[in-house]
């Protein structure tokens, strides 16, 4: 039963930490924008590094609990995020670009492939438990 549940607890923690990482990345793009005027690409790569940072942290520490490696996990972190952004803008040229579906409808389908894809190569390569 333990085997059945553990899955399914990390993915939904993994899930309320990737958005607390969401908000954290937000938050501090708004704040360049709006009141340090930097540039919106540079104030997306900075929250998003930020997110993606937080999320990570958390991660390590109370869902998958591990703290051995933790520059090489972190780098293999956000080569992960970054191989999902790859996917969301390769999903999304499809889906919108190329196909015309709603930007909107389409979004929601890529996060939902995006997350998943994550979450798997996070749980199988960033912390994966050493021996």
């Amino acid at each position: 039963m333990k085997r059945i549940l553990l899955p399914r607890k990390q993915f939904l923690l993994y899930c309320l930490i990737g958005g607390s990482g969401t908000a954290l990345t937000c938050l501090i793009y708004a704040l360049l924008v709006k009141y340090a005027r930097v540039s919106y690409q540079a104030a997306n790569a900075i929250g998003y590094a930020a997110g993606t940072l937080i999320s990570f942290i958390l991660n390590a520490c109370f869902n998958f609990r591990v703290s051995d490696k933790i520059a090489l996990r972190l780098a293999t972190f956000f080569g992960v995020a970054f191989l999902g952004w790859l996917a969301s803008v390769g999903l999304l040229d499809l889906l919108v670009g190329r196909w015309a579906w709603s930007a909107y409808y389409a979004y929601f389908i890529v996060i939902i492939i995006v997350v998943l894809l994550q979450y798997n190569l996070n749980r199988l390569l960033s912390f994966r438990k050493t021996a």
